[in-house]
C-alpha cells in the first residue's frame, strides 16, 4: 500500500511539473545557500539568468548589476540565480561564508544555490545542459546564460559580459510581461 501511495504522490508531482509547463532543462533540484529547497521546475514559463558566481574574482563587481536586474525586472517574471563555484579557485571555503560575503557586501536577495562545480566532468548536470543548449560552457566565473520562458532557447554570455549590457538586455526584455 505505501508503495502505490508513493507513485501516485510521485505522479502527481510530474503530472504538476508538467501542468507548469517544466521541461527537462528546468528538472533540477537544488539547495540554497540558505539550507532551502530550490525547485527549477517552480521558475517554468518565466526568463531565467543563471550565472555561475565567486566572491574573489575580478568580475564580482557584477553582483551590484546582477541584483539590481533583479530588482528592476522580478515583477515582470525574471528569475536571476547565483551558482557559486570554485572551478576556478577564487570561491569562499563554505556555503555560510558565501551567503554571508553576498549578503553582506552586495546585499543579494535573488537565488544563490549552494556551490557547485559549473566545468568539465564534474559539472553539474544543469551547467552540462546549458553549455550544450548554449554551444559553451563558462570559460571564467561570471558566465551567464539566459533561459528563455519556453525552456527551449539557451542564449550564453562571456564574463566580460555586463548583465544590463545591450547584448542581454536585446535578448531578455522581449521574454519579460
Amino acid at each position: 500500500m505505501r508503495f502505490v501511495l508513493t507513485l501516485l504522490v510521485a505522479w502527481g508531482l510530474i503530472a504538476t511539473q508538467w501542468a507548469l509547463g517544466c521541461t527537462a532543462l528546468l528538472d533540477h533540484r537544488f539547495t540554497s545557500l540558505q539550507g532551502k529547497p530550490v525547485n527549477l521546475c517552480s521558475y517554468a514559463n518565466r526568463p531565467i539568468l543563471v550565472v555561475n558566481t565567486a566572491s574573489r574574482c575580478g568580475y564580482t563587481g557584477q553582483f551590484d548589476k546582477l541584483e539590481s536586474l533583479n530588482k528592476a525586472y522580478e515583477k515582470r517574471g525574471l528569475v536571476v540565480l547565483g551558482f557559486p563555484s570554485n572551478d576556478f579557485n577564487q570561491e569562499l571555503a563554505t556555503n555560510k561564508e558565501i551567503a554571508n560575503f553576498c549578503r553582506l557586501t552586495y546585499a543579494i536577495e535573488f537565488p544563490m544555490i549552494e556551490q557547485s562545480s559549473v566545468t568539465g566532468a564534474n559539472a553539474s548536470p544543469l551547467f552540462r545542459q546549458l553549455a550544450a543548449a548554449a554551444g559553451e560552457a563558462p570559460q571564467w566565473n561570471f558566465h551567464k546564460y539566459l533561459i528563455a520562458p519556453d525552456g527551449k532557447a539557451v542564449y550564453g554570455f562571456r564574463s566580460a559580459v555586463e548583465p544590463d549590457s545591450a547584448e542581454i538586455m536585446r535578448r531578455l526584455k522581449p521574454m519579460l510581461k
